[in-house]
């Protein structure tokens, strides 16, 4: 999928982007958020930016994940922020640590991932950050925040992906082709 994924034409990263940007705009859950963590797009990964940049054009506060010892915290972000590469080459916000967010403090995750399937199951790079950042969401019965949402390529999705106990899956997956609820 990875391999797949960077092979990707600039003009169809551009269009699959623009098509599930839009398609974001349609979710009810997307309405009244304030605090929408997004990523900065590496190896053929739906690019946020253009979502972004409209998101605080319309009020709402958008954060980035940063590594943070095996987890993730979230830097506010804006264009023309200053940015710098972490350990694995993705740009991170450079912002005061204690301004950071935990992932319990914000309303809607954007998140990449490699392969999904019709369940929900989220296959990321493999570093486990996702799932041990948004662990608590596996135990709480009623709707909490945050909606953890995939952002793909339809290409991306699978008949199965394995379960397993610390998986966090997600409660819908965005792809060009349209919107998929879990």
């Amino acid at each position: 999928m990875r391999r797949r994924r960077v092979q990707l034409s600039p003009g169809q990263l551009a269009a699959h982007s623009a098509s599930i940007a839009h398609s974001l705009w349609q979710l009810p859950l997307l309405a009244r958020c304030q605090r929408i963590a997004c990523y900065m797009a590496i190896d053929g990964e739906v690019d946020c930016t253009g979502f972004m940049e409209a998101a605080v054009a319309r009020g709402r506060r958008i954060f980035l994940p940063v590594v943070h010892g095996r987890g993730l915290l979230f830097a506010a972000w804006h264009p023309g922020i200053p940015m710098a590469r972490n350990r694995y080459g993705i740009p991170e916000p450079l912002s005061d640590a204690a301004t950071w967010l935990r992932g319990t403090q914000l309303d809607v995750v954007l998140a990449p991932l490699v392969a999904f399937d019709a369940g929900g199951r989220r296959l990321g790079m493999g570093g486990g950050y996702y799932d041990r950042s948004f662990a608590f969401t596996r135990q709480r019965g009623s709707w909490q925040r945050p909606r953890l949402v995939g952002l793909a390529h339809e290409f991306q999705c699978v008949a199965s992906l394995p379960a397993r106990s610390w998986d966090v899956g997600m409660h819908a997956v965005v792809t060009e082709a349209g919107v998929r609820l879990f």
